[in-house]
């Protein structure tokens, strides 16, 4: 029988319980997603690099990372990132790029529909 584990950080349970409200009451299953993910197990959502994201996405895009980024790489894209917590660095890189590292809560509240919004993964 699997073994179930109640995450214990306050701040996470607040984060997944809102994200699991606006999924239902805004019909957007993007957040449900984002909580699916924060809810896994620690080494199961991998931390996300800067570098990653200069890859993956374009100019002015609009991501969600379910969990942590981290200073490796650079970026030179203008981005929105939303993530769980961040490395000091990693803050930044994004800031100096002329982008903007939020929280998922102010997200959550700039794009409840969920519209515009790419999940990192």
């Amino acid at each position: 029988m699997a073994r179930s584990h109640v995450k214990g950080n306050p701040e996470l349970l607040r984060v997944v319980h809102e994200l699991r409200l606006a999924a239902r009451s805004h019909d957007a299953p993007v957040w449900a997603s984002v909580a699916d993910r924060l809810e896994r197990a620690r080494h199961q959502t991998p931390a996300v690099n800067v570098g990653q994201l200069e890859r993956i996405a374009a100019a002015d895009e609009t991501l969600v990372v379910p969990g942590k980024v981290l200073a490796d790489g650079d970026l030179s894209k203008k981005l929105t990132v939303a993530a769980f917590s961040y490395s000091a660095e990693a803050r930044m890189k994004i800031h100096a790029a002329g982008g903007t590292a939020l929280s998922l809560h102010d997200l959550l509240k700039a794009k409840p529909s969920g519209a515009g919004v790419r999940l990192i993964a």
